[in-house]
């Protein structure tokens, strides 16, 4: 991460020579410091490679060399990048296109640590109010107690009660005993008072609230000094907390050093800022445990088919009868209504199923023998799913529980997250899960125009310079185009550009100079409006004396980039070469290499002369969740359709979230739960929907593009028919690295070895058993063309390709992979280094190698990601020819290109979170660059003038 400082030479360029990690050819550049430096090219050509494998990787093990030897005793295998010389390299800092956590606890507001200025900010000047009444809390001193009884009960007959016990079980004999030592003779148990005698108790199953009395008196000028004595005591004994009842009508008044209801006396501890984390027991809802969200059993999962009876198997979780326990119950519970369990579910009456499902608080006999029947608990089906799924330790049981269940915002939070109280305190009218709530331009707004002005001068003191970094922080966020986030957003449903410009904002934020920013495709998700404040923050961090390098295919980060670097001209092993090397003003003079031909105009993506137009829609109706405002969708089929709109403005809300959800269902028979709607329309004239996001192929290295369509199972069968295998009785199983007799025993079939450092993250090196080849030796052995299965994994789609050309098995898959432009992937290359772009790409690729049924939807979520121009003009030929088919492709989408090539769009809009949620413009690119409301038309109108 840190390399040396020369301070006798004054480095202007950061000069690498020799570079030859993965498909880099010996290359040499020099790349200028203190400039936005944007190295682009085809998919595969080596970007990564040189800015991230071998920039990023040298400065990082440079920084290991600056530590002690203690430290590095705790780093191991970081192995030097193949280059042979780097200069003029600065600490490097690396934000990657990966989303900051996969934890559901984690948000944008602990990640930027907004949300834990709110909490300091709300533990110091939070005002706390009940959550009972609503009515304002209040911590007084006991000289203010003493004082309000005083004045309060004047000339009434009162108790003085101090609470000790509340709402908790037990016989408390011993606590009496212990109380009537200390010279208290009443004490009120349960609303109750009575004398406290050697034999008195509780009943130890119930839960009771209980009370020593301390005095008893009338408030008037000679009783002063009593009442004086008798408070004190009282709040000593009940730490903290008094009640004054008033004997003849019995009313209750609370006090308290304490922030307590003066109606209720419900109180609170005095706020910390842990008080107001979700994260910590002290602020969780103890409902859902700070996650915003509980389990639910699914009564559609566990009986899908009411027409079966339960001797048929119909709940699915216990499948067909047994002679178990739980069978005998269920048979006794129907017998007892005159019903059997062959009785058909729709013919069991409401309450019957319920005490199926949700158990009873009754015994229910099971006949041992024919005399002999013994009680037993029944908690019903749903029950012990719950038990499985949250009690037990044994992952396949949890993940077998799981199938019966769906999630649901917790009802007792509603999603905030935090518990009742957390969420009683409030700062200029508002409680800290309300500003969570807001989008970054709102909260910014609101503390300007509330906060800042509302709050008295006493907390405007303490609250200045916390106000002052939640606004700073906030302005980073608006610097890199995420106002329309909220600091409630979990980290994990955040795209990989989005995690991006949070990184950006905290770097912008840190004020650091002289150090190396390198970024992965950071416009990635960003509506063309977006773009520029991007490029703005990005040149405020190399304004501050930065250097700036981004991997990056957008047109408008590439011309407003002070340098550029082409790296080509192919991808996989056509690649790993520098094309071009220069300013934007050189573009024109030197433009031979395939991206400058694009950038100059010498090679365009053609915007097409005719659109195709349809007579049968797909009508969704009354689309109402998150931001959507109840709005309608009408989407032509067996055409092309974008959706656009700035980020955050309802897209994937409006497509992923509701429409595909519901198509899943009914087309499918899936179990998904879409988003609110009131109608849909058309639904009968599909027959197939494939939705094809970004999510990862595996989550493990072990799942690679071979395995996930199919190739490798094709390949293994194919070794398993050479002589040599046969005379050694391998069958297919043996070739797959997941089986003990095919893997590595040293790395069981990774390839690598984990190595865990303390101090830096967790790094991988090459097996030394196998060369990181995953297979024994035995298996390595077995020949193909002279080939093992370890090389034709190592083969990139474009060599295996040529390679199995006459195996039309495997060659139909691979070909089509190389038409959505990945012939540079390897076939073993690991799923958890594919973009995801990639990812997409590849289950598209899968999808298009299944036979086509027309009429089918395909939705897709950006998948220009990743992509240079060259390979957005192969990827919209083959989108072009699913339509071709007769299907319908709807993307969502930002890249003008793509949009170009629509036949239809909807524009969502007019901005982000709630300013968003509509339809602001629809019809063909023609019509909407002519739209004034569409957000899209200003930037499709310069696109297609051009």
């Amino acid at each position: 991460m840190t390399t040396f400082n020369n301070t006798q030479q004054s480095y202007e360029y950061i000069e690498i020579v020799g570079a030859k990690e993965n498909n880099l050819k010996n290359i040499s550049i020099k790349i200028p410091r203190n400039k936005l430096t944007v190295i682009t090219g085809l998919s595969g050509s080596g970007k990564s490679s040189l800015a991230f494998n071998t920039i990023y990787s040298e400065g990082q093990r440079r920084y290991i060399d600056t530590l002690s030897s203690y430290a590095k005793q705790y780093i191991k295998g970081l192995q030097r990048p193949k280059v042979d010389v780097i200069t003029g390299l600065s600490p490097v800092i690396a934000i990657q296109q990966k989303t900051t956590s996969t934890n559901p606890r984690s948000t944008v507001g602990t990640t930027t640590e907004i949300y834990d200025y709110l909490r300091l900010l709300y533990s110091r000047i939070g005002e706390a109010y009940s959550y009972i009444t609503g009515q304002k809390m209040q911590a007084l001193t006991t000289s203010q107690i003493i004082e309000k009884v005083i004045h309060n009960h004047k000339e009434q007959p009162i108790y003085i009660l101090a609470p000790i016990i509340r709402n908790k079980k037990g016989h408390n004999r011993e606590l009496f005993q212990n109380i009537r030592q200390k010279g208290f003779l009443q004490i009120k148990i349960d609303g109750a008072i009575t004398e406290i005698t050697p034999t008195l108790q509780t009943d130890r199953y119930k839960n009771h609230n209980i009370e020593i009395v301390i005095d008893k008196l009338i408030v008037n000028s000679k009783s002063e000094q009593r009442i004086a004595q008798s408070l004190t005591l009282a709040l000593k004994h009940s730490k903290g907390t008094i009640i004054i009842q008033n004997y003849n009508n019995n009313k209750l008044t609370y006090y308290s050093t304490l922030l307590t209801c003066p109606t209720t006396g419900i109180s609170y501890q005095t706020p910390e800022p842990h008080s107001f984390s979700f994260n910590n027991p002290k602020g969780a809802c103890p409902t859902c445990n700070g996650l915003g969200w509980t389990y639910k059993t699914d009564i559609n999962k566990i009986i899908p088919d009411n027409t079966k009876s339960i001797a048929q198997g119909a709940i699915i979780p216990l499948g067909k009868p047994t002679n178990t326990l739980i069978f005998k119950q269920i048979e006794t519970i129907l017998r007892q209504q005159e019903f059997t369990i062959n009785t058909p579910i729709a013919q069991i009456d409401e309450n019957t199923l319920k005490t199926i499902l949700q158990g009873t608080t009754q015994s229910i006999y099971v006949q041992i023998d024919s005399q002999q029947a013994i009680p037993t608990n029944y908690e019903g089906i749903y029950k012990y799913i719950e038990n499985q799924h949250q009690q037990t330790d044994d992952i396949k049981q949890q993940q077998w529980a799981k199938q019966y269940l769906h999630t649901r915002i917790c009802p007792d939070c509603n999603g905030t997250r935090l518990n009742k109280e957390a969420r009683s305190f409030k700062v200029a009218g508002k409680t800290i899960d309300q500003l969570a709530n807001l989008t970054i331009d709102q909260l910014q707004t609101f503390i300007k125009t509330h906060i800042q002005k509302k709050i008295t001068k006493k907390q405007q003191i303490i609250a200045t310079e916390i106000l002052k970094e939640i606004d700073s922080k906030l302005s980073f966020l608006q610097q890199v185009g995420l106002t329309y986030l909220t600091l409630n957003r979990a980290t994990n449903t955040l795209s990989g550009g989005e995690s991006q410009r949070i990184q950006l904002a905290t770097q912008i934020g840190s004020q650091l100079v002289n150090v190396l920013y390198i970024l992965d495709e950071p416009t990635i998700g960003l509506h063309p409006q977006d773009n520029n404040k991007l490029i703005q923050a990005l040149k405020t961090l190399r304004d501050k004396g930065n250097t700036v390098i981004v991997v990056e295919h957008d047109k408008q980060m590439m011309l407003e980039a002070d340098y550029l670097i082409d790296v080509g001209p192919g991808a996989g092993i056509n690649g790993g070469t520098i094309t071009f090397q220069g300013t934007s003003k050189t573009l024109k003079i030197n433009s031979s290499s395939l991206t400058t031909k694009y950038l100059t105009g010498k090679l365009n993506i053609d915007t097409p002369k005719l659109r195709r137009t349809s007579t049968q829609h797909l009508t969704l109706k009354g689309a109402s969740g998150n931001n959507l405002k109840h709005l309608t969708l009408k989407l032509p089929l067996n055409t092309l359709t974008c959706i656009t709109g700035p980020s955050g403005s309802g897209k994937s809300t409006l497509i992923t979230q509701t429409l595909y959800p519901i198509l899943a269902n009914a087309i499918n028979k899936a179990n998904l739960q879409p988003l609110p709607y009131s109608k849909i329309e058309g639904i009968e004239i599909i027959n197939k929907i494939i939705n094809i996001d970004q999510s990862p192929i595996g989550r493990t290295p072990k799942s690679n593009p071979a395995t996930y369509t199919g190739v490798l199972q094709h390949i293994r069968n194919l070794f398993a028919t050479i002589p040599e295998a046969k005379i050694r009785a391998y069958k297919p199983t043996h070739f797959s690295f997941n089986t003990p007799a095919g893997r590595c025993t040293n790395c069981n079939g990774n390839g690598y070895i984990n190595l865990d450092n303390t101090i830096l993250a967790s790094t991988h090196i090459k097996c030394p058993m196998c060369n990181g080849q995953r297979y024994n030796n035995h298996i390595l052995q077995i020949k193909y063309k002279q080939l093992s299965i370890a090389d034709i994994l190592n083969m990139t789609f474009e060599q295996a390709a040529q390679f199995f050309q006459n195996i039309p098995a495997i060659s139909h898959t691979i070909d089509t992979l190389q038409q959505v432009g990945l012939q540079y992937i390897t076939l073993g290359q690991p799923a958890t280094t594919l973009s995801g772009g990639e990812a997409q790409r590849l289950k598209l690729a899968t999808e298009l190698t299944k036979k086509d049924t027309g009429n089918t939807l395909y939705i897709l979520d950006e998948p220009t990601t990743g992509l240079h121009f060259h390979d957005i003009k192969q990827l919209i030929t083959i989108l072009k020819k699913l339509v071709d088919r007769g299907n319908t492709v709807v993307i969502i989408e930002h890249n003008i290109d793509i949009i170009k090539q629509a036949d239809y769009i909807v524009d969502i809009g007019p901005g982000a979170a709630n300013d968003g949620g509509q339809i602001v413009a629809t019809g063909t690119p023609e019509q909407i660059m002519k739209n004034s409301k569409a957000t899209i038309s200003h930037y499709l109108q310069e696109e297609i003038n051009i």
